[in-house]
């Protein structure tokens, strides 16, 4: 079918013929999306949306109107009474626009859009990921948390519906945090596998809840063999004939810049950031006829064909503004927005991006300086273009030589730019003073001076749920992992006798690793750095590094426990306090030993969101551990994968501390996450006794010590991630798809026996004495054992996928340790 954006030829033809893609699907599909290349080793291909607004410049009431349509679509399926009581929730960046859109179709609902931009003293009601995207990381800022705590239906607007991973990924998240009954999945295209479908529609199942899906056409994409690599190849092909990024024909130097108040309401937020609700919306369509009138008013004399181009996630105030000028002047107005998205531009009536500007970003963004584009806007024939920005984004960077006005000035002999407030939420107060850490007697059995846990104390709180019953909760998205706590299950004497037979053979190769990893950090950070360990497998290893470095030095390094939560990041709260007692930069985070390398990203993540949020900058995200086998870290006390006897017990080899605990309803936003101390295990509490039998062989390993840290500057130490990789391969070949249930290495692997429901233990093939634990675990929950020749690691634990109750062991049944 034939598309008259690009010259009557559809426009993907380009792509199609070049790389074997074929889009298949309703009669209209090709009037909606066009193809171009994507510059991203992710996806080869991109679908280009000619109604979405963002890269094809179109007709503002064609933008706005299909986004409407859906919304009264979503409108007619729940009822009145049900949409009174919806929330809908649009996704950065492609979609806010789209999604505002469907809420005015809806009219009776809040919005909300993600966004990649954090903001200062506001606390996440949530995030998720977007695997495929070029920005991966999303955030739920509302201004009142309430917005995303109700049990009305839940309408997720994207423009396109691919595979439906960040869907999932989001259900999953806020589910887990405030259930419903009912999710409205609304999108222009609808471009799922029969595969991708019927997922959806089991882990709709799984968590009780109905799922519909309203699209204004479907269809699927045909990938042939090899997509990618042709796609890069292809790429890099034209972008080395491109000698001038950012250069496109028919620019002409000189073009006029000037600035048109708007006179924007004071008090109505810019866009869905933070909330958007019915009355902020009526406030906007009474000031829309006032402020189109300002543009109408500054546009030059004989404008024939305006541009009003918007700014990244600011898309629907340009797009509104744009609608109600079409409505009001007689030149033709076309509206698109700027975008994050590397996309190769390529000249040719087939193909969607004809021409790219490319410029500095400018809005001070959280994942630093580097470009941005505006597409199909050079050569399009635009005597006027408008550029919207909230106030965030008018920097000088925007004005500077090579920033996004003059680019547009090179191409349009008028520029005009008008700025929108950018909407500040009010933030309550926050108190002045953080609680002392935790010390023990109190709080764990270790020596008050050996650690302080930043951390408050939930002793007191029913939190422990059957193992089987978590693992249910986890996987269904009813809950998160850190909302409750396994039962401390005592093991058996047999199992307790395989634990100090162990202590007592890998004593003198953990006393070698603790001698060289502090070494190391002595060496390298220099001064007395500050320990702070990752709660609670990262502890006693802090512990031996202080008391090393007091042993041989007679150095006191503080040292200090925080939590970190696998998808929820580190607790800022603690790292307050550090920063307020502490230099940042002396503090070094600690940890057990690597797996796959999660928590190694987790931190960096969160040390770059908090040094963002807080202004405060110095913590270095490096984490030094005993043992690195995936390869993830620089800082390690050894890369081989063996028994570290601390990972073979619960909270009686950590000083009688659980995992920690992050609930809403324990832990508010100025509070430390919680834990609990459990006094009552103080006969089977070994915690001390594995410190004292570890330091003891500190003289004995001194002198190897000092020879393997001698040899360190001339290794190569650069993470290689060869863990994750592994991981990776193996979610895939025993059909699991997600990393987070492949748990690599001794000391993961013992924790899948100890506090999750194993399916399986993959073994390397010969592994000696370090795997007699985890054997004697597998024989006591029914477990298989399957040797394998190509691992990278000693072992690997795997959870046991689509859990239900009752599929505990090999053979279903449900067993405990």
């Amino acid at each position: 079918m034939k598309n008259a954006v690009n010259d009557g030829v559809w426009s993907g033809t380009w792509v199609a013929r070049r790389l074997g893609v074929e889009l298949e699907g309703d009669e209209h599909l090709t009037d909606l999306l066009g193809m171009a290349l994507r510059r991203n080793p992710k996806r080869a291909h991109l679908l280009v949306s000619h109604v979405l607004g963002k890269h094809v410049p179109q007709s503002p009431a064609v933008v706005h109107g299909h986004g409407v349509r859906l919304g009264h679509r979503v409108r007619a399926l729940l009822g009145d009474a049900e949409a009174a009581h919806a929330v809908v929730l649009g996704y950065a960046e492609t979609a806010t626009g789209l999604g505002h859109s469907v809420a005015d179709g809806l009219s009776l609902a809040p919005y909300l859009h993600s966004t990649r931009r954090p903001v200062a003293g506001v606390t996440p009601a949530g995030g998720f990921e977007e695997s495929h995207s070029h920005a991966t990381s999303h955030l739920l800022l509302p201004e009142d948390p309430a917005l995303l705590a109700g049990d009305g239906p839940l309408v997720l607007v994207d423009d396109e519906f691919s595979t439906g991973n960040t869907v999932l990924n989001t259900i999953r998240e806020l589910h887990a945090r405030h259930p419903r009954r009912r999710y409205v999945v609304v999108a222009l295209v609808d471009m799922r596998s029969a595969e991708d479908a019927a997922r959806l529609d089991r882990f709709a199942a799984e968590i009780g809840a109905r799922v519909d899906l309203v699209a204004a056409a479907s269809g699927t994409v045909r990938l042939p063999e090899g997509v990618l690599e042709k796609g890069q190849a292809l790429v890099a092909e034209h972008e080395r004939a491109d000698a001038v990024p950012g250069a496109v024909p028919g620019a002409v130097p000189g073009g006029e810049v000037s600035r048109v108040e708007l006179g924007w309401p004071a008090g109505l937020p810019d866009g869905g950031r933070h909330g958007f609700t019915p009355a902020h919306r009526a406030r906007l369509e009474a000031a829309l006829p006032g402020m189109a009138a300002r543009i109408a008013d500054a546009l030059p004399d004989g404008s024939r064909r305006v541009l009003v181009l918007g700014f990244e996630e600011l898309m629907y105030a340009p797009l509104r503004l744009a609608a109600e000028l079409e409505r009001t002047v007689p030149a033709e107005v076309r509206y698109s927005t700027t975008t994050r998205s590397p996309v190769l531009a390529v000249d040719d009536p087939g193909y969607a991006i004809r021409t790219r500007l490319a410029f500095p970003a400018h809005d001070d963004p959280a994942d630093g300086p580097g470009e941005r584009y505006a597409y199909n806007v050079a050569g399009a024939g635009f005597d006027t273009v408008v550029a919207v920005v909230d106030s965030a984004a008018d920097t000088p960077a925007l004005h500077a030589p090579d920033g996004l006005l003059a680019r547009l000035a090179a191409h349009a002999p008028h520029v005009l730019l008008a700025v929108v407030p950018a909407h500040e939420p009010h933030l309550p107060e926050r108190p002045a003073m953080l609680p002392e850490p935790l010390r023990g007697p109190a709080f764990s059995s270790y020596a008050p001076d050996e650690v302080g846990w930043l951390l408050q104390d939930l002793s007191a709180v029913s939190l422990e749920a059957p193992t089987e019953e978590r693992e249910e909760a986890v996987q269904n998205g009813g809950a998160h992992y850190a909302e409750s706590l396994p039962v401390e299950y005592q093991p058996s004497e047999r199992y307790q006798a395989l634990f100090h037979a162990a202590l007592e053979t890998s004593a003198d190769r953990i006393a070698r690793a603790v001698g060289v990893v502090t070494e190391t950090v002595l060496t390298e950070r220099g001064g007395t750095p500050v320990l702070v360990s990752l709660a609670r497998a990262g502890t006693p290893v802090g512990v031996l590094m202080r008391r090393w470095a007091e042993q041989r030095y007679g150095t006191e390094l503080p040292h200090y426990a925080v939590s970190i939560v696998r998808g929820r990041g580190i607790d800022a709260n603690a790292l307050r306090w550090l920063a307020a007692h502490h230099d940042p930069r002396d503090v070094v985070f600690v940890d057990g030993w690597t797996g796959k390398g999660a928590i190694t990203r987790e931190l960096a993540a969160a040390i770059e969101k908090f040094e963002r949020v807080e202004g405060v900058t110095g913590f270095d995200p490096e984490i030094a551990v005993l043992a690195d086998p995936g390869s993830c870290v620089r800082t390690y006390g050894t890369r081989d994968d063996f028994l570290i006897p601390s990972a073979c017990l619960n909270s009686t080899v950590s000083g009688l501390i659980s995992r920690t605990v992050l609930r809403a309803d324990l832990v508010g936003p100025d509070d430390f996450h919680g834990a609990k101390f459990y006094r009552e295990l103080a006969d089977a509490d070994v915690s001390v006794a594995f410190l004292d039998a570890v330091s003891a062989r500190f003289p004995e390993v001194r002198d190897e010590v000092d020879a393997a840290v001698k040899e360190l500057p001339a290794e190569d130490r650069t993470p290689t991630w060869e863990g994750w990789r592994a991981v990776e391969r193996i979610s895939e070949e025993y059909g699991i798809h997600d990393v987070n249930l492949v748990k690599p290495g001794v000391g993961e692997t013992t924790r899948v026996l100890l506090r999750r429901v194993p399916w399986k233990i993959l073994a390397k093939a010969g592994a000696g004495a370090d795997l007699d634990h985890v054997r004697l675990l597998a024989e006591q929950r029914g477990v298989p054992v399957e040797e394998v020749h190509d691992l990278p690691y000693t072992c690997v634990g795997l959870i046991h996928p689509q859990y239900t109750r009752g599929a505990t062991g090999a053979d279903g049944r449900a067993v405990n340790v």
